[in-house]
């Protein structure tokens, strides 16, 4: 039996981590042994509790609970505490996944011991190095040994930085594998999707109705932090709402919710917070927006997440970034990227609110990613 240990840290990674975990219950009992791991990178263990007890996912073996701070400080704590871990564990292999502070920790702090790192979500790139999860992901691609894309454009990406498609039957850190084998997003959200249908309380508690809003989110630091992006986001937000008479649904984490003060003009601030059709209602765990995706008439949003669980679930999406990693569902027209700019953000709104005959390839594979991926930690790690 092969020992893994997973690295998880902020909440997206939980999420994912639930697929392979089930894929290992369901299907290698007998071959694969998963050690997890949480960093604590989210500083809400709260939240992160309520999302293990809510999905079923088996409570981590380690939890170094590092905490907020500068990146420098919250990696390096991560790298040490991990280095620890992996000494004393000795696993086979070492999972990691996205673009986080705990993604590139983990994939460091094997790779200097020798430890093959495994990245689910490589090859994924926005081309826009000033984002420190560009950084991450790029980094850690260069790291590991087994090497997972969601998608074409991932192998692509991956191809043209010098990595080789051709396989070995042993993979190592100079001679990696890499594959296109789905997102085990997409695996999560049709399992989650049937569990869901028994966690209706948010559209009756906030008295939605199917395609009758639009679910919006903020949370990004280069939307929230700056104030002239918040009053083009949110002036656009009350226009829109009046124009096209429907409810922009809002849940906010307390931290962005105190921003719509800080940033926001006071004339707009007032506007926002009278208007009926702007519902802001507190953070919701991952059953309750898989529902509210699920019945969204469209999806406002600069969450990645969000991006592509709103083509899972044939929803257009305004996406409050100016790039994204997830070109595919651009390219196909189901998504328009504006940034903050409110112009870009009316001419998209209406553009998507007005058109019905969007299509939706199988870009990210067939739900059955997560098997693949244990099959091949399992063929090709020594």
């Amino acid at each position: 039996m092969k020992k893994i240990v997973t690295i998880i840290g902020a909440r997206p990674q939980i999420i994912k981590s639930s697929a392979i975990s089930r894929a290992i219950q369901s299907d290698f009992k007998e071959e694969l042994n998963e050690v997890i791991v949480h960093t604590g990178q989210h500083y809400d263990e709260n939240m992160s509790k309520v999302f293990f007890e809510e999905m079923n996912i088996p409570t981590p073996n380690y939890n170094l609970q590092v905490g907020s701070g500068s990146h420098g400080s919250q990696t390096a704590k991560m790298i040490e505490g991990l280095e620890a871990i992996f000494l004393s564990e000795k696993p086979d292999g070492v999972v990691v996944y996205g673009d986080t502070n705990s993604t590139i920790a983990g994939a460091l702090a094997a790779a200097k011991i020798h430890i093959p790192v495994i990245h689910i979500e490589a090859g994924l790139r926005s081309f826009n190095k000033s984002m420190p999860e560009e950084l991450n992901r790029i980094s850690c691609d260069h790291m590991s040994t087994l090497l997972f894309t969601p998608t074409k454009t991932g192998i692509e990406n991956l191809q043209r930085e010098g990595f080789s498609l051709e396989h070995s039957s042993v993979a190592t850190i100079d001679s990696p594998n890499v594959y296109h084998c789905g997102d085990i997003m997409y695996d999560n959200s049709l399992h989650f999707a049937k569990v869901a249908n028994n966690f209706q309380t948010v559209m009756e508690a906030e008295k939605l109705s199917e395609n009758g809003f639009i679910l919006m989110t903020v949370h990004r630091d280069s939307n929230t932090d700056i104030a002239e992006n918040m009053e083009a986001i949110f002036t656009s937000v009350d226009e829109l709402s009046k124009k096209y008479q429907i409810e922009f649904v809002l849940p906010l984490h307390p931290r962005t919710k105190s921003k719509l003060k800080s940033q926001l003009s006071d004339s707009t601030y007032d506007q926002v917070i009278e208007n009926e059709r702007i519902k802001i209602i507190d953070p919701v765990g991952f059953m309750d927006i898989i529902t509210l995706e699920r019945n969204a008439r469209m999806l406002v949003t600069d969450s990645g997440g969000l991006q592509k669980e709103s083509f899972f679930f044939e929803k257009p999406c305004v996406i409050l970034r100016e790039q994204t990693e997830w070109i595919e569902i651009v390219n196909n027209g189901n998504a328009i990227l504006t940034g903050a700019n409110a112009g870009r953000i009316m001419s998209a709104f209406s553009t998507l609110f007005e058109q019905d005959n969007f299509t939706y390839p199988s870009y990210y594979g067939d739900g059955n990613a997560a098997k693949f991926i244990c099959q091949k930690i399992v063929d090709e790690i020594e």
